[in-house]
């Protein structure tokens, strides 16, 4: 009998490894596309904007980032050297840095981000290749308070989407019956769909959101016009400079978007396989976050991360072939060299999206309690979860307290609980006794 993986079959969908029908792939494919596009190029947006530029070389630039959120995808899930987990991570252009970016852009030019980008994305690399030596340091009760912080900082995200984005009419009429008739449309094709089918659930409430959208007049056509057929991503669109200060703060915001990316590469795996990474596909997870970043400044683009958008979706259906989703990173590349495939993912009504993401995000949340009950609900687990998750999902939501701090320091970690809640949590696995005992109460 031969072996499932030598043939294509679409069971494999539930394999890391194996053959899928291309026809059958692309669908799962597109759903992660689809989750992230507009999330992938809004940073650029407001990067972009803080540094004056060009309508002209932010289009260029938005272009640029899905060619290589694509190409950083493909290395993920099909490792060069030690450069890549081989697990189904899918990459984009991070929130994580976007604070610290605009500041630099306003003050010493998009320039200087570029340059800081590709020093801090050899440096996060190199960190990844040496993981081997600190990784031992981050215990399963780290791993699942930083999942649980990834999933709560999305939550917001997701509403916010849900209710249109950043637009004058946010949270109007229109956007929230799209919003609803999109997240109805998935649970009910979740609950009436067979066999594998179910989970093709967020691509057709994606369908189904943008088909009413069209008939509501929801539909911005606007990114087709004037849009040549192909284009080739161009190198250095802006030129590098290397400031001292701006290298060592993006330095700082790539440690800490690498917690993000043990914590999505844990969960992916944890979601997805049903075990935790190991120490090789931590390493190289790492480490395509870094070089992947460094590639991204040579087409003056911004770090491209780890996505747990993606994460929801692997928790959500469990699709994992590193085939199925590779035809997603081959669209983003596809959307990079001819610029109306992109225009298309553009059109996507926000609140269309926010009705997917926002369930997706719940389940990333739930996924990090599941590894916080495998990790052991005892007295000290129970402590340092309690305690990393209430300051650091409590403070930013009242970031007047992080006042007394220097203003850069404080504007990341008002927008930072995940790594408020790494720190934390690192901090008390490290210092709090092993044997910590239940105290017994006494009549």
């Amino acid at each position: 009998m031969k072996n499932s993986n030598s043939t294509a079959s679409i069971d494999n969908i539930y394999q890391l490894d194996g053959k899928v029908p291309l026809g059958k792939a692309i669908p799962f494919g597109l759903q992660h596309v689809l989750a992230m596009f507009v999330a992938n190029i809004v940073p650029i947006i407001i990067v972009a904007s803080s540094g004056q530029l060009d309508q002209s070389t932010t289009t260029t630039l938005l272009q640029n980032c899905m060619f290589i959120a694509g190409i950083g995808t493909l290395i993920q899930l099909f490792p060069i050297w030690r450069v890549g987990s081989g697990l189904p991570v899918v990459m984009g252009v991070s929130f994580t840095f976007v604070a610290i970016l605009s500041y630099i852009a306003a003050n010493f030019g998009y320039s200087a981000v570029v340059g800081a980008i590709i020093v801090g994305g050899l440096v996060e690399g190199t960190l990844g290749l040496l993981a081997k030596y600190w990784k031992r340091f981050i215990s399963p009760v780290v791993s699942a308070c930083v999942v649980i912080s990834i999933g709560m900082s999305l939550l917001p995200v997701g509403a916010r989407s849900f209710g249109g984005g950043y637009v004058a009419d946010f949270g109007s009429a229109q956007n929230m019956l799209l919003g609803f008739v999109t997240l109805i449309s998935l649970l009910l094709f979740t609950i009436f769909a067979k066999g594998y089918l179910k989970q093709l659930a967020i691509l057709f409430g994606l369908v189904v959101g943008y088909i009413v959208a069209l008939f509501m007049g929801k539909v911005d056509f606007s990114a087709f016009n004037n849009i040549a057929i192909l284009d080739i991503p161009k190198f250095l669109p802006v030129k590098p400079t290397f400031n001292l200060g701006a290298i060592i703060s993006v330095i700082l915001v790539f440690i800490v978007s690498a917690t993000e990316t043990i914590g999505d590469t844990t969960a992916c795996c944890v979601m997805g396989i049903g075990r935790e990474p190991n120490e090789k596909e931590i390493s190289g997870s790492l480490a395509c976050d870094g070089y992947s970043s460094s590639l991204s400044g040579l087409f003056s683009c911004l770090p491209v991360t780890s996505f747990s958008q993606n994460v929801g979706i692997i928790a959500m259906t469990k699709v994992v072939n590193r085939f199925t989703i590779a035809t997603g990173g081959i669209a983003l590349i596809l959307a990079g060299l001819f610029p109306p495939i992109g225009a298309f993912f553009n059109t996507l009504p926000e609140s269309v999206l926010g009705g997917c993401t926002i369930i997706m995000f719940g389940q990333i949340v739930i996924s990090g309690i599941r590894m916080l009950a495998k990790a052991g609900l005892n007295q000290r687990n129970s402590l340092i979860a309690a305690f990393a998750l209430a300051i650091g999902l409590g403070f930013p939501s009242a970031n007047e307290l992080f006042k007394i701090l220097p203003e850069l320091v404080a504007e990341e970690l008002s927008n930072n609980c995940v790594a408020i809640v790494f720190l934390l949590s690192l901090l008390l696995d490290l210092t709090l006794p092993k044997n910590m005992e239940v105290s017994k109460q006494t009549n």
